[in-house]
């Protein structure tokens, strides 16, 4: 039996990557994790912006742009840090002590971008009514993210130790269940206010998963055009519920995905590139589209990808800056960190 194979069974952690590592943003994690320092700061508002503009879309996840970005492991680590130690120091007023354990700095600018990055595209860009079945502009919008997706699938398969059998397995795993969820068929749902905080809890789940988007949870569960609808209105009696449902998914949730890195790093890797492969399905720029009017508005309950008998040029314009769009931004965020890691008494805040 391989040392791999004996590891998977002994529940036994996954080691650290030690050849051909150096430099890399992704996956390795930094020694000690610590909040950034504000020079950090525009870089992870950047990032945020990037992952909120990502999760407006049905079919591409802030969790991969997260990947590409070379911000995951320490958005993990921000969001765990609000731990029971900190809720009690916050109780017994104990505010400095607070701080220094919560990634707050990290958080700020993190929830920051992603806010601004939302309120862009839905108020400014209106992405969302690009990627309606009637907007012209479907086609090439699908096939900059489905560049995104396929680089981002190609960037994290690099980090992964070594390709062994089980990892291979978990990949095609994680593959079959990307494209599950990803074919599920919209329903009609509630809109009373437990719903609607459930609906937030596995909405912020999804945002975690490279490949799986909350956008599209969310359109699943019949829920999508509601909560941006109250996103563009203010409408707080649907936010409130909903922003409660988030904090409490993604405090329980970052822990247990966290965990499972941590024991099986490469092998949870490896699922998650198969999510993303099993995502493309969704963001296929050439689609047949089925769609329902529900209170008087189109959604799409199915989306049959086809083969076309040409392409367009701008098509295929779309998808190399899609793909350029990712190496660009992994190549910046390993440079960046290569940087600060020569700096003294710098490491890990990044």
């Amino acid at each position: 039996m391989s040392e791999d194979a004996k590891r998977e069974r002994s529940g036994e952690p996954e080691a650290e990557p030690t050849e051909g590592g150096e430099g890399r943003s992704e996956p390795s994690q930094p020694p000690e994790a610590q909040d950034i320092t504000w020079s950090a700061g525009p870089y992870t508002t950047f990032s945020g912006f990037c992952m909120g503009t990502a999760d407006v879309v049905p079919g591409v996840s802030g969790g991969t742009m997260a990947v590409a970005l070379g911000i995951y492991y320490q958005l993990l680590a921000a969001i765990t840090s609000a731990n029971s130690e900190a809720l009690t120091s916050l109780v017994r007023l104990k505010l400095r002590r607070v701080m220094s354990l919560i990634h707050w700095r990290f958080l700020t600018c993190l929830v920051l971008g992603v806010g601004l990055g939302v309120v862009v595209m839905v108020k400014i860009v209106k992405l969302p009514s690009m990627v309606l079945a009637s907007s012209p502009n479907r086609p090439l919008v699908y096939a900059v993210f489905f560049g995104m997706v396929l680089g981002s699938a190609i960037m994290l398969g690099r980090h992964v130790e070594k390709w062994s059998s089980v990892r291979v397995v978990a990949c095609i795993a994680g593959a079959l269940v990307g494209f599950a969820i990803v074919n599920l068929v919209p329903v009609a749902t509630p809109e009373h206010p437990a719903f609607i905080f459930l609906c937030g809890s596995v909405a912020i789940c999804a945002m975690l998963l490279p490949g799986i988007s909350g956008s599209f949870i969310l359109l699943i569960l019949g829920k999508y055009a509601y909560i941006l609808g109250a996103v563009g209105t203010l409408d707080l009696m649907v936010l409130v519920p909903f922003g409660v449902g988030c904090v409490v998914g993604i405090l329980l949730f970052s822990r247990l995905l966290k965990w499972l890195l941590s024991r099986w790093q490469h092998t949870v890797l490896a699922v998650l590139i198969g999510l993303l492969i099993g995502s493309l399905w969704r963001i296929w720029p050439y689609q047949t589209i089925t769609e329902i009017i529900v209170r008087e508005k189109p959604r799409v309950i199915s989306a049959v990808p086809f083969l076309p008998t040409s392409v367009e040029p701008k098509l295929i314009v779309g998808f190399v800056l899609g793909v350029l769009f990712v190496v660009g931004i992994e190549w910046y965020a390993i440079r960046r960190k290569a940087a600060m890691s020569h700096r003294p008494g710098r490491e890990g805040c990044a």
